[in-house]
């Protein structure tokens, strides 16, 4: 990546103007042609530097307002099996293997949910504990929203 790529990114990462001509506005600020902007997204895009280009929704105003970490208790035998079960679900958006304290915090596989309701959450974490057949969970909801962003990579 050369510095107009990585000035590209710092630009696409605040967001792609709703404009009739998005790549235009990006462009005249690089003071590059529109043209260049697409085809060294496409170049970006074919060497898998961006993954996807996608819309950021705020799920908080659109009315999901239960959002919760699940946390399970996996056998380490079973942690790959049952992380890519659960991962496989769309309304999981996060899901990570961590690191047990033993005797302070033995809950291996976390995942984020976000539902209308925590009802909703409380349903589906059911479900994928009938699934998985893993009954050993806690449900920790959010109380606050701080601060809810997409990852910046190049500042």
């Amino acid at each position: 990546m050369d510095e107009t790529d990585r000035v590209l990114l710092t630009e696409i990462q605040k967001g792609i103007p709703l404009t009739s001509q998005p790549f235009l506005e990006i462009a005249k600020r690089l003071n590059i042609g529109e043209e260049e902007v697409i085809e060294r997204l496409k170049q970006l895009r074919r060497r898998k530097v961006i993954r996807r280009f996608g819309a950021s929704i705020s799920a908080r105003k659109i009315g999901i307002v239960a959002n919760a970490l699940v946390a399970w208790k996996v056998p380490e035998s079973r942690l790959d099996e049952v992380g890519r079960i659960m991962a496989g679900y769309d309304n999981v958006t996060h899901c990570y293997a961590r690191q047990i304290v033993l005797g302070r915090w033995e809950y291996n596989l976390f995942i984020m949910v976000h539902k209308y309701s925590r009802e909703e959450v409380k349903s589906f974490a059911k479900i994928l504990s009938q699934v998985t057949n893993i009954d050993n969970y806690l449900i920790l909801f959010s109380a606050e929203e701080f601060k809810a962003a997409g990852s910046r990579y190049i500042m």
